[in-house]
């Protein structure tokens, strides 16, 4: 991974909580896979979806790169229906980029089964 990527997956998720969509968009391929507790796929159309319904916000805490991909450790909150934000939960989603765009974004409940996901395990400092 490089730098450019990690930027690219911290500009997701400024994007993901102004909750400017259409940039959320521009940093994703066309084919964007997306996944979470409830399944996966893929699409520009379907990440335009996702946002809309989950409602979410995702802080990254902090990350770690695994060969192709970076494991960002977030906290999760999602806007109720009263508008309120929930309190925090941790989670962790796991990013690939190519080319520079978000090319799958797929959230887990925590950090460590994100990095066994990745590939490894935690590290001491993790």
């Amino acid at each position: 991974m490089t730098a450019s990527e990690l930027d690219t997956v911290l500009a997701w998720h400024a994007a993901l909580n102004a909750g400017d969509t259409d940039r959320l968009i521009a940093l994703s391929t066309d084919d964007v896979e997306v996944g979470g507790p409830r399944g996966a796929g893929r699409g520009a159309q379907l990440l335009r979806e996702w946002v809309a319904r989950a409602q979410i916000q995702l802080e990254p805490v902090r990350w770690q790169t695994v060969e192709e991909t970076i494991v960002v450790e977030q906290t999760a909150r999602w806007r109720a229906p009263d508008g309120r934000l929930t309190e925090p939960q941790l989670a962790a989603s796991v990013f690939r980029v190519v080319d520079g765009k978000v090319a799958s974004v797929l959230r887990f409940g925590s950090m460590p089964e994100a990095l066994e996901f990745a590939g490894t395990r935690p590290s001491p400092s993790v």
